[in-house]
């Protein structure tokens, strides 16, 4: 299962969403030009936009803004990229050194702040007051994510549900908004609409329980990041979450001390444990079960060659390696 076929039903469209997000980083300011195509022309997956286009084309939407409201999608992820590696230190992204590291902190901050205004000036331009409610709704929770996890750090008393809650606001948000955009360019009925964002926001969970078990259970070369990152930044995410829960006290202690001080000094005991415990087939198996869920929602659409994408885009969330 790859991207490709996913795709296929919005190739066009997507080809319109890259030619729009080039246009519009445009700047006077030569900085901005460099940070924010080297962000954006990184080699991502393109998947926030893309649910955006198969959303609005399973609506059986025929206009083009879609093709807008994908761009600023992206461009709003941009952002949160380059603030989210500012305030975790990284240093490699998608195999590649972060703006960060390349430019500093202050320069990838306002960068993040310039792709942050010219997605709310393309939503003006847009000119539907329920399009900015969405996205204006989706950007304060996905800053409350962001403090959210801030207060989790270090802290090995983070529970199940308060990192679901992380989650949810921090990465499910913006997928949740996309779907939901899609139904609302097309004036479906608020059923639909509820129903798509409700795929959006279980395949967003289930987006980020594969990514938070890939940090542990893949390589540096195919997931394009250093391996147990979070937990070198104190972040205890669900597979760690999980072998405190069920392992050992010995174990216990060992994830214990590993949260709280950060950093790979004890990542093979970390990895060791995890393994034993089985935290993170139980991890998968929990971002199986969101993405059933995505699945099922889609049940109110008829039956299109987007809808089919839709679908195989909740199987491929949970069975990549990347």
């Amino acid at each position: 299962m790859d991207l490709s076929s996913i795709r296929a039903p919005v190739r066009d469209d997507l080809i319109a969403v890259d030619a729009l997000i080039l246009h519009r980083l445009q700047s006077e300011v030569v900085l901005i030009n460099q940070i924010g195509h080297y962000i954006v022309g990184s080699g991502g997956k393109r998947l926030r936009p893309l649910i955006v286009l198969l959303a609005a084309r399973a609506c059986a939407y025929a206009g083009e803004r879609h093709i807008d409201m994908a761009a600023i999608v992206e461009f709003i992820h941009t952002a949160t990229l380059l603030h989210d590696d500012v305030v975790d230190g990284s240093e490699l992204r998608r195999n590649r050194e972060t703006a960060n590291a390349v430019w500093g902190n202050e320069a990838s901050v306002l960068v993040g702040d310039f792709l942050y205004s010219r997605a709310f000036e393309m939503m003006v331009d847009v000119g539907q007051m329920r399009v900015m409610d969405v996205l204006a709704h989706a950007t304060n929770r996905i800053s409350e994510g962001e403090v959210l996890q801030l207060l989790n750090t270090h802290d090995p008393d983070t529970t199940e549900a308060r990192y679901m809650e992380v989650i949810q606001r921090k990465t499910a948000t913006l997928f949740e908004a996309g779907a939901r955009l899609g139904a609302v360019l097309a004036e479906t009925p608020s059923e639909t609409e509820a129903a798509l964002a409700a795929y959006g926001l279980h395949l967003g969970i289930a987006f980020q329980l594969v990514d938070d078990a890939l940090d542990y259970g893949s390589d540096q070369e195919t997931i394009g990041k250093n391996i147990g990152d979070d937990l070198a930044e104190g972040k205890p995410t669900l597979p760690v979450i999980r072998a405190m829960e069920v392992g050992t006290e010995q174990q216990r202690n060992i994830l214990r001390q590993a949260i709280e001080s950060g950093g790979r000094e004890q990542m093979d005991q970390v990895g060791a444990t995890i393994v034993a415990t089985e935290a993170l087939e139980y991890t998968v198996a929990l971002a199986r079960s969101h993405a059933q869920s995505a699945k099922d929602a889609l049940a109110i659409l008829p039956e299109t060659d987007s809808r089919q994408s839709l679908m195989t885009t909740a199987d491929f969330a949970v069975s990549r390696t990347y």
